[in-house]
């Protein structure tokens, strides 16, 4: 008798476990949606997981795009797609925090079901190579001698480029003037055109430029291993990490089992030594956020974040 009930339990916990597991499987190829237009840091980074993907999981990665409204069209429409676990889409900070806290934009930060940060990339103050600025503290002087003439460009407004710039300001005590642009492209043109004296841009944006432009000094813990001869902020004495955050959100009405199986899969494709190799040599920064450390590191940042934008003036 106890054999038997023991032998039922076995078969009841093991058709339990195999509906579980096939309630988190994939069928077919997967929908990447990247909520901005193609050839930006998102783009790319998706780009990069697309062979992983299918080397490891067996399945094509579709990338698409949906954008308007700096991402806000793509992610408002995310919770109206199907979460059985077929489409993703890619979510960025700042962005996902400040834009419900400056007016309505169809979505909210916690509505978002975000289950993985995966890299990001680090502030940089870029300028020229022929720039007279040979330091960072040659732009700090400037800008102490000359407020609000130190003239740099960023990608969109209320973004991690402007957020930098308001938070570096303060630090350095200084009055700089931040020229806001449609994407990371636009400014760095406007910094290689002589329109800005310098760029609040990324670590990506020496990796893709190479000789034309120089980094004065990197948002990282550590010097980032692409430009070794490039400060941090903080060997600098400017206590500054961070940068544009990528990660990826499924629809909020994918199962407990379906999220983490997405968690699983992205963490092990940022653990793969190649794959981390080739971000490297892209400018971008690993991060290793999955599923169980997402709401202390978003809470982390959201803390931040609206802090800095508020008094700057640009939330409430």
């Amino acid at each position: 008798m106890l054999k038997s009930k023991f032998f039922k339990g076995l078969m009841a916990a093991a058709i339990m476990s195999v509906a579980g597991s096939a309630s988190a499987e994939l069928n077919g190829s997967v929908s990447y949606i990247i909520p901005f237009g193609p050839g930006g840091e998102s783009d790319i980074s998706a780009r990069l997981q697309q062979p992983f993907f299918k080397e490891k999981f067996g399945q094509d990665l579709i990338v698409s795009y949906q954008p308007g409204g700096g991402g806000a069209v793509g992610w408002a429409s995310l919770n109206g797609l199907n979460g059985d676990g077929q489409t993703i889409m890619g979510v960025n900070l700042p962005h996902i925090i400040i834009k419900p806290a400056q007016k309505e934009v169809g979505f909210t930060t916690e509505g978002l079901n975000t289950f993985h940060m995966f890299h990001y990339t680090p502030d940089a103050i870029v300028v020229a190579t022929d720039s007279p600025y040979q330091s960072l503290q040659d732009l700090i002087d400037d800008a102490r001698d000359n407020p609000g003439k130190v003239t740099l460009s960023g990608s969109g407004k209320a973004s991690a480029n402007h957020l930098a710039q308001i938070k570096f300001d303060k630090m350095a005590e200084i009055r700089t003037t931040y020229v806001p642009f449609k994407g990371t492209g636009a400014a760095v043109t406007a910094l290689l055109g002589n329109q800005v004296k310098a760029e609040w841009g990324y670590t990506t944006v020496g990796a893709q430029q190479g000789e034309a432009v120089r980094l004065l000094a990197v948002a990282m813990q550590e010097r980032h291993p692409l430009f070794p001869e490039v400060p941090t902020f903080k060997e600098l004495g400017f206590d500054m990490v961070g940068g544009a955050y990528r990660g990826i959100a499924l629809p909020d009405s994918a199962s407990d089992e379906t999220t983490q199986m997405w968690s699983d899969m992205i963490s092990e494709i940022n653990a793969d030594p190649a794959f981390r190799q080739k971000m490297l040599d892209g400018g971008f920064a690993m991060l290793d956020i999955d599923k169980a450390k997402m709401a202390d590191f978003m809470q982390k940042l959201t803390d931040e974040y609206l802090g800095d934008a508020r008094e700057a003036g640009l939330i409430d």
